[in-house]
């Protein structure tokens, strides 16, 4: 079957990858655009899993200020490489998580930093709040640790769903960037500012 030069470039310009990798792509999905989309996504998750262990030494500071002035959040998002960190891929991210951040309040950045007391106390919130239910010990972990599933959505930034699209997590984000810029990324810490609330 032979593939345009007019396909590869909706492709590219649907997916951001590389002009003999989208040729591939839809020569493997026999012309069908949409298949080939979801070769190349499969594709770069599988690199950016590969990518996560290298270090991120660059980035860039995303910022976003809202509602007139009255939040403003700064975040750290970091890359391997100052070529990278340069990239309008790279760049939207970061304006995404600061929007993020503004919107949707997280406590912090990675599951990592919530402290294990914090997840100690809200393990045992639900194990009381299941008391006297009747239910197995072995049921009782399962919902607590759903219900601390639940917890990190809410108060992990990665953890969290997307504003622009609640079906997929700001992690999963970050991983379809990872794909099309081809290095690791990490958001080591941000802060918010609300005003007239205090630290």
């Amino acid at each position: 079957m032979t593939i345009s030069a007019d396909q590869v470039k909706a492709l590219r310009d649907r997916t951001g990858a590389g002009f003999m990798e989208c040729k591939a792509a839809l020569a493997e999905a026999r012309g069908d655009m949409d298949a080939a989309t979801t070769i190349l996504r499969t594709r770069g998750l599988a690199q950016a899993a590969r990518r996560a262990g290298r270090s991120t030494g660059q980035g860039v500071i995303g910022s976003y200020i809202h509602m007139g002035g009255k939040i403003g959040v700064l975040v750290e998002v970091n890359c391997e490489s100052d070529f990278v960190a340069r990239t309008d891929d790279f760049l939207s991210l970061a304006k995404e998580l600061a929007m993020q951040v503004a919107a949707s309040s997280p406590q912090f950045a990675r599951r990592e930093d919530v402290p294990a007391d914090v997840i100690e106390r809200e393990k045992g919130i639900y194990r009381a709040q299941l008391e006297g239910s009747g239910k197995p010990a072995s049921v009782i972990e399962k919902i607590v640790g759903g219900k601390l599933e639940s917890f990190f959505e809410q108060v992990v930034l990665v953890d969290q769903p997307s504003i622009r699209d609640p079906k997929q997590k700001v992690s999963q984000l970050i991983q379809a960037t990872i794909a099309k810029v081809g290095e690791n990324i990490t958001v080591p810490r941000f802060v918010r500012f609300k005003l007239g609330e205090s630290a």
